[in-house]
């Protein structure tokens, strides 16, 4: 097995609020792979003390932890305790119902020799590629069919559509969210390369129109994670791009050959 990871972070004034991690039993059998995506609360109050790294480490902590040591566990058995773990650990300091609490989209995968898992919440992104070259993508699209107007302010998203029926779901504090998740497995030997990525840097495929997802794992393959991201670096530096939030995101690649 052979990895790469590169996460850099929107802007220099702000830390990166993304995780990842990919991790090999001891037995060098196998192995997992974990992409948080930290969602960026408002200015004002979030009912929380802590930071969005600091929930976006303990979530992915203890998603690897438990990926890795728990093969009895499905994907969606291992967020929804890796929820549950860490909104035990600022229970009794934070409100957990606010609905800003620190929270995350997920990319988590796992493999054997029999099979490689996965689970996807929310608009980060994993790709499987097989021996062949084909490129499959493994998406949660809830964001892409939101009622219009539903993004239109951080005041409207958070009262219509964030973590709502008929909205999008992200991993806050709720562990029964992990049963929202997209999830599956496909045979080991249908997957060569794994590749996922936050939506800073999916902008490449999914903002910026400049190839479809077999183009973007190439140029993961050719240039590397950071390759990637820096080609989405020079699209937003454009004067002609027109963003909605934020002109830099955080991103972040992690490409892993089997």
């Amino acid at each position: 097995m052979r990895s790469e990871i590169s996460s850099v972070p929107g802007t220099p004034q702000r830390p990166n609020e993304d995780w990842a991690s990919v991790a090999v039993p001891a037995s060098g059998q196998g192995g997992t792979l974990v992409v948080l995506d930290g969602v960026t609360p408002p200015l004002d109050d979030d009912g929380c003390v802590h930071s969005v790294p600091w929930f976006t480490a303990r979530l992915g902590g203890a998603l690897t932890e438990l990926s890795g040591s728990r093969p009895d566990l499905t994907m969606a058995e291992i967020l929804s305790e890796a929820i549950r773990r860490t909104a035990d650990a600022h229970r009794d300091t934070c409100d957990l119902s606010h609905v800003r609490t620190p929270q995350a989209t997920v990319v988590v995968a796992r493999w054997d020799a029999e099979s490689v898992e996965y689970l996807v919440l929310a608009d980060s992104v994993l790709l499987l590629r097989s021996p062949e070259g084909a490129v499959r993508a493994v998406l949660d699209d809830r964001l892409d069919r939101l009622p219009p107007g539903s993004l239109a302010s951080h005041a409207v998203t958070d009262a219509t559509v964030r973590n709502r029926e008929g909205g999008f779901f992200t991993a806050a504090a709720d562990p029964s969210v992990a049963a929202r998740a997209v999830t599956g497995s496909v045979p080991s030997a249908e997957v060569r390369a794994l590749v996922a990525m936050t939506d800073g840097a999916t902008r490449w495929t999914e903002v910026f129109k400049r190839g479809d997802w077999a183009d973007c794992f190439a140029v993961v393959s050719e240039e590397g994670p950071r390759g990637l991201i820096s080609r989405v670096r020079e699209l937003e530096a454009s004067p002609s791009y027109a963003y909605r939030w934020k002109r830099h995101d955080d991103a972040t690649v992690v490409h892993v050959e089997l």
